[in-house]
């Protein structure tokens, strides 16, 4: 279970923080920069390193074929150990903690968060096995923790698009640096209580040396709708639809969007099934942590939905994104063990497709589509809203904490530029502000902020259970096979005699069908022989050179015939 932190309390830390002649404040982002995803950043002075965050981002398809999932890479916080105080926790979402079971495997530190972010860390710890106990820390908005002899952190309350979201207020030797974390301003929130403005203000007014912002909704003018406009759309939706089971797909994390989900369907007399591994998880810790409350008699479990009627049921499901094996995806391709869609039926997609995705989303809602199901998105129906401050709100959180210096964070950098240029608007001089990359280091001393420099930086790759142990060549291999196929010529030969045995034999996967391309594998096999032969007359047996002549003579035929370049993957065996 997760411990409590020795709490400072919420303006004055337990005693000074240290001052060291010469020392320089040092911002370095590991993830979440020129991307959207993989949120993580280091904070350090003196001999003392903080980090926020510790997030996921997800591969490329394209240019990472077969990939699970990608996290930071931690090189530098390797190097760096013994001086890596802690991890402060901004909210639960899989872009801000997914990475944490990794990073765990190498660094032991105490991890700070609230509530429900530190449940959904330990259901997700739960399925690793970790060299050490993890030290898991609760806090709440309006906490102060000690982190070293340098920074003290206030958790200060956000709204989001998950309940328990903090910024951050890093209190420092040179000054106040503030992580607005991802957040909007929602002033009917669905549980809890809006942000925390008049603490940001305080702030402002106290002094604040660096604001770090995030980027997402930069470009949006104006103001984010309130997570309430969603519940009125959805009451528009069960009204209009009482006689159709209703099957509505969000992000897992949402449980405020959940919970009203819920009540709707309480309302309606529907029973409520979950489907989808991540949904069920956050679903059972945010009502055990009481983030969510749940009417009796009205979840069910998904294997009883049976015993209903369809008009009776609403589905809560994952798969907004049309994530392959999500449970949507299942359903929309007649895949699920438990539900089968069709005519009649109603999918609401609450949620806007992640850039990258537009893709996946389209093809589930054409698989839909051919089944006879309606689908309803955000496109025709208010279904959904975004978490992220659009460009009031980013004007509001600047003019409150009135930085020194502004670096945006979290986004593409043309969200960068766009809260860039918002800084600009509302007075911060364009020398103040930094927009950085990752591995790059910002440092900051008591007369001016300038680039130090980088460290080492990246991206690890996770394919099934291996951590790291795919790399650039492998992706290379993975995407030359994926456009051009295989070629493998197996040969036998006499380590004595110096001749060919047996073969070659000829295998192609991916390249041409063989029983209809039978001239053209001859032609192959023979210039195979041909090169093996030459090598063992040339060089006996000097197997590189001998694969060398094999896949050269073979890549050059191929091409001059097909215009196609397959790997060619020659294996010579000794007798």
């Amino acid at each position: 279970m997760a411990t409590d932190p020795v709490k400072t309390g919420r303006r004055t830390p337990a005693s000074p923080l240290k001052k060291i002649p010469g020392a320089k404040l040092r911002v370095i982002p590991l993830g979440g920069l020129n991307e959207v995803g993989k949120n993580m950043t280091v904070v350090e002075y003196g001999d003392d390193i903080i980090i926020i965050d510790c997030g996921i981002g997800f591969p490329d398809e394209d240019e990472m074929p077969g990939i699970d999932l990608v996290i930071p890479d931690v090189t530098y916080l390797e190097q760096n150990r013994n001086r890596i105080r802690g991890m402060v926790i901004t909210h639960g979402h899989e872009d801000h903690i997914g990475a944490i079971p990794y990073i765990l495997q190498k660094l032991d530190m105490p991890i700070y968060a609230t509530r429900l972010a530190l449940g959904i860390i330990e259901n997700k710890l739960q399925e690793h096995t970790l060299p050490w106990k993890p030290d898991l820390r609760c806090v709440t908005a309006g906490d102060t923790v000690r982190l070293g002899a340098s920074f003290t952190v206030e958790f200060i309350r956000v709204n989001h698009s998950i309940a328990d979201a903090c910024a951050l207020a890093i209190n420092t030797p040179l000054g106040m640096m503030i992580h607005s974390g991802d957040f909007k301003l929602d002033l009917t929130p669905i549980e809890g209580e809006m942000m925390d403005v008049t603490r940001l203000g305080e702030l402002g007014r106290e002094g604040v040396l660096l604001l770090m912002c995030e980027s997402t909704n930069a470009e949006r003018p104006g103001y984010t709708p309130s997570e309430t406009k969603v519940g009125q759309s959805l009451e528009v939706i069960f009204t209009m639809h009482p006689e159709r089971r209703i099957v509505i797909s969000t992000f897992s994390s949402n449980v405020h969007r959940v919970q009203q989900i819920i009540n709707i369907s309480a309302r309606h007399g529907r029973k409520v099934a979950v489907t989808g591994r991540s949904m069920i998880n956050i679903v059972s810790a945010a009502v055990e942590l009481g983030y969510m409350k749940v009417p009796d008699g009205v979840l069910i479990d998904i294997g009883d939905i049976k015993r209903y009627k369809p008009e009776e049921l609403t589905l809560i499901t994952t798969g907004s994104q049309g994530e392959p094996m999500s449970a949507l995806y299942r359903m929309a391709f007649g895949e699920h063990s438990q539900v089968s869609l069709g005519y009649g039926d109603l999918v609401v997609l609450s949620a806007s497709a992640i850039p990258g995705n537009e893709k996946l989303v389209g093809r589930i809602i054409n698989e839909l589509s051919k089944m006879g199901v309606t689908v309803i998105n955000d496109a025709s129906v208010e279904v959904h809203v975004s978490g992220h401050a659009c460009q009031e709100e980013l004007k509001l959180m600047q003019g409150l904490t009135r930085p020194k210096y502004f670096m945006p964070v979290h986004g593409e950098y043309k969200h960068m530029a766009a809260n860039r240029d918002l800084a600009v608007s509302m007075g911060v001089p364009h020398e103040n502000v930094f927009i950085s990359d990752i591995g790059k280091v910002l440092e900051i001393d008591e007369k001016r902020a300038l680039w130090g420099g980088t460290v080492p930086a990246g991206v690890v790759l996770i394919d099934g259970l291996g951590v790291g142990d795919v790399g650039n060549i492998v992706l290379r291999d993975r995407k030359h096979l994926s456009q051009d196929g295989l070629i493998v010529v197996v040969a036998t030969v006499d380590a004595a005699s110096g001749l060919r045995v047996a073969g070659p034999d000829i295998v192609s996967r991916g390249f041409v069908y063989v029983r209809e391309s039978e001239e053209l594998m001859e032609e192959v096999r023979r210039i195979a022989v041909d090169a093996i032969d030459i090598s063992l007359r040339r060089s006996g047996l000097d197997w590189f050179e001998m694969k060398a002549a094999i896949k050269d003579d073979i890549t050059k035929y191929l091409y001059g015939k097909t215009k196609r370049k397959p790997m060619v993957l020659p294996i010579i065996m000794d007798v």
